[in-house]
């Protein structure tokens, strides 16, 4: 079934590569989060390229923000870089990181480009959008 988050992953790079469009909400977050963790290739200290530019709306609290925090499921050494768009997408990501922070995960970084992201993570290039699985053409209009 199409969604609003969806992942692969290379277990060759250690890498997880995240995407999201659409309005993403708090039970697509977790529902993401759960399916990586169960997923048979997923690793909590593989590392994370999360892409958040197609996302027009996170109807979210900062109570749910703190609950997803409590429910990370990499570990405190993996890096995990957020690529965003807007300046409210960078400030949920900053309080998102914050939380993980005051937990013991200081890998978490926000960036407004793709490039500053892949950098940082040392790749050259941003993955393939075929490598993802068909999004809901209703909730990217959303």
């Amino acid at each position: 079934m199409p969604m609003p988050a969806d992942f692969f992953i290379d277990p060759r790079r250690r890498m997880v590569f995240s995407k999201a469009v659409g309005v993403l909400c708090f039970a697509d977050v977790v529902d993401h989060m759960t399916r990586l963790r169960s997923h048979p290739d997923f690793r909590p200290e593989f590392h994370q390229l999360f892409d958040f530019r197609e996302v027009t709306a996170f109807p979210i609290t900062f109570d749910d923000l703190r609950s997803l925090a409590k429910r990370s499921i990499f570990s405190a050494n993996s890096r995990r870089a957020y690529v965003v768009r807007t300046d409210w997408q960078f400030g949920l990501g900053r309080v998102f990181s914050t939380y993980r922070e005051l937990a013991g995960e200081t890998g978490i970084q926000i960036f407004r480009t793709m490039e500053e992201g892949l950098a940082w993570l040392g790749l050259a290039a941003e993955p393939d959008a075929d490598r993802f699985g068909k999004f809901n053409p209703q909730i990217i209009a959303a």
